[in-house]
């Protein structure tokens, strides 16, 4: 190898070296840096000195390149870590940490209003003995439909525009199948609560495809409407005031027998209706369904009827959100706005 091609390598090495050493900071470096290993710089430059060379004298030629390069890279990092710790050094000699500064309280979150809702109807009924329990959201056909009593083909499953998973089983569209768990798999007499997500094909200013509903069944010996009647009753009085009242229509559900609807007086006009958007100047807001357990339900879970008898009820935590805090779009609960949920 030619005597000129490696002085010049050696050059580039020894000023580097030089200027690496002498630079005062970080930006003074990098200039350096840049004029030895950058895309222009002197080693670059070298390396087009390889086309004049012999071809057996090339590869020794890229060796010494890369050492070269692989030095300068090396002594860099070294002073520049060097540089750093004294910058870092010199400015906290010269500043001071003022403790007195005030800074600003992070954001804290809120409760959901689903989530406090359902955590308030939950504290109620505990006081009246009822205990929570919790079920699957993707339910065999059996436990959403035939063991409440809704046999297929039957016109009630018109009533709940189901998704289904496949043939056998669906997302749940109610919590009811709660109540059949419940009932194969623990003895009366029974109290309990279920609640969690539902699912219907449905969605407007008041429906939802996804929301929340919450149970209640009560099995016992010798258990009557009038048991039912006094349980929803103070239910609505420890939840929405004890200035409303409730009452009760005939209605229609496969599971229990008789079946009522349940209205309660608008906690937002107090029952007057008068230029009210709630209840729609009637008054009254329907909050829910109940009735006694149908007979063949007992029979579908190997409860011995009339010996047990029960009742149950259940409703709509969005709509009991919505009556509650007055809110005027149910679409408000899932989307999550900020704005929205700082209001709770």
């Amino acid at each position: 190898m030619e005597n000129t091609v490696q002085n010049k390598l050696n050059a580039i090495k020894e000023g580097a070296i030089r200027d690496f050493n002498k630079a005062q900071d970080s930006t003074e470096l990098y200039n350096f840096k840049v004029q030895y290993l950058g895309k222009s710089g002197a080693l670059t430059e070298a390396m087009k000195l390889m086309a004049n060379l012999p071809k057996e004298e090339k590869p020794l030629f890229g060796k010494l390149v890369n050492e070269v390069k692989a030095e300068l890279e090396t002594l860099y990092s070294e002073v520049e870590n060097k540089i750093k710790n004294q910058e870092i050094n010199a400015q906290m000699s010269h500043q001071k940490l003022d403790l007195s500064f005030s800074v600003a309280s992070p954001a804290k979150g809120n409760e959901h209003p689903i989530f406090r809702v359902t955590n308030e109807i939950v504290s109620i009924m505990s006081r009246l003995g009822y205990s929570l329990r919790t079920g699957p959201l993707i339910e065999k056909d059996y436990y959403n439909f035939e063991a409440l009593n809704i046999p297929p083909n039957h016109p009630a499953r018109d009533m709940q525009d189901t998704f289904f998973v496949d043939d056998t089983h669906v997302l749940r569209t109610h919590t009811s199948p709660i109540q059949i768990h419940s009932l194969e798999n623990e003895k009366p007499p029974l109290r309990i609560i279920g609640t969690g997500s539902v699912f219907r094909c449905d969605s407007d200013i008041s429906h939802l495809p996804n929301f929340h509903q919450i149970e209640g069944m009560c099995v016992d010996e010798k258990v009557s409407m009038a048991d039912l009647k006094g349980t929803i009753s103070f239910f609505v009085k420890e939840f929405f005031g004890p200035q409303l009242q409730t009452r009760f229509r005939p209605s229609f559900f496969p599971f229990t027998e008789p079946s009522a609807e349940v209205d309660c007086s608008c906690p937002i006009c107090k029952g007057k209706g008068t230029n009210c958007s709630l209840c729609k100047q009637t008054g009254w807001i329907e909050i829910g369904g109940c009735g006694l357990i149908n007979p063949k339900v007992f029979e579908f879970a190997k409860v011995e009827y009339p010996k047990w008898q029960g009742f149950a009820f259940g409703f709509g935590i969005e709509r009991m959100a919505i009556i509650k805090y007055g809110v005027d779009d149910i679409r408000h609960f899932p989307k999550n706005d900020v704005r929205f949920l700082n209001q709770f």
